[in-house]
């Protein structure tokens, strides 16, 4: 009986502290929407640590909460920031796209496919076009999983349409995507160059080609002055390397960073965005440390 008691005293507490913060959060009207698109790295990077086993059962409840409760090291960041500068910034995260029914790929060819090819005001399987997004959020963050790295030799040609992970592809679905970007200018984008894979989960000539590209996104493709900001999570990850440093990475042939390396660079995340809204982007440098 005493524990059924505590039980429900723990749910109410739950509830209450859920109840609190929602009107807590609606007394000011958000200054600024920002979306955070993701899979399981980026929730790694949002978290800057492993969670806790009560975050992870509060979550069960109300991902929401969870992050109330302050146990995600991102939304701390903005939470802080917010009361020592007199802000009102809202963050929030998106599995995008979902498993179901897309499938699990966030890889140029998804992002084209979702927001060029199949653009408008419908959702495309479930999952939100730019012209949905850019109604809600000022700020927009997306990224690609370490797979992305995985780049084939080119065809003999290239395929915008195609789901071959090819340098040629690449760039053309990227070109695609600045195009549309630009073409909503009161919306500021956040591009993570991608996730490197551990040694032992790529060979040399991958590791090659995805060096190869994420250089050209950085040196060509991302031009100055305009609506889209890089984030350098590749070079953060590889230090000028081949793949993602044994010391940043949760083993070997696991090619998801480590709760150590998160943490630390979650902040240089933090900064970065805050850095795009407030200065576009030219107080610090493309990792997001401050010049």
């Amino acid at each position: 009986m005493t524990d059924m008691k505590s039980r429900y005293l723990v749910y109410l507490l739950i509830i209450t502290t859920f109840a609190l913060f929602s009107c807590n959060d609606n007394e000011k009207k958000s200054e600024m929407n920002i979306i955070f698109l993701h899979h399981s790295t980026g929730g790694v990077i949002w978290q800057g640590e492993k969670p806790s086993l009560v975050t992870r059962v509060v979550r069960k409840i109300s991902p929401g909460l969870a992050e109330t409760l302050g146990q995600a090291k991102l939304p701390i960041l903005f939470k802080e920031y917010n009361q020592e500068h007199n802000r009102n910034y809202k963050i929030t995260q998106k599995i995008f796209p979902k498993a179901s029914p897309y499938g699990w790929h966030n890889y140029p060819f998804d992002y084209y496919n979702i927001w060029v090819k199949n653009s408008g005001n419908q959702h495309y399987m479930e999952e939100p076009t730019l012209e949905i997004l850019t109604k809600d959020y000022q700020v927009i963050i997306f990224k690609h999983c370490f797979p992305v790295g995985r780049i084939q030799a080119d065809n003999d040609t290239a395929d915008i349409d195609s789901d071959l992970k090819s340098l040629s592809n690449y760039k053309l679905q990227y070109n695609a995507l600045r195009d549309k970007l630009l073409s909503f200018p009161e919306t500021k984008f956040i591009v993570w160059t991608g996730a490197a894979l551990a040694k032992g989960a790529t060979t040399e000539d991958e590791a090659i080609r995805a060096r190869e590209f994420f250089t050209w996104v950085r040196e060509e493709w991302d031009m100055p002055g305009d609506n889209i900001h890089l984030w350098d999570f590749y070079e953060l990850e590889t230090e000028g390397g081949l793949y993602l440093k044994d010391e940043y990475s949760t083993s070997s042939i696991d090619s998801h960073p480590n709760s150590k390396f998160a943490s630390r660079v979650a902040g240089m995340l933090f900064n970065r965005i805050i850095d795009v809204i407030e200065t576009n982007g030219t107080d610090t440098d493309i990792t997001g440390v401050k010049k």
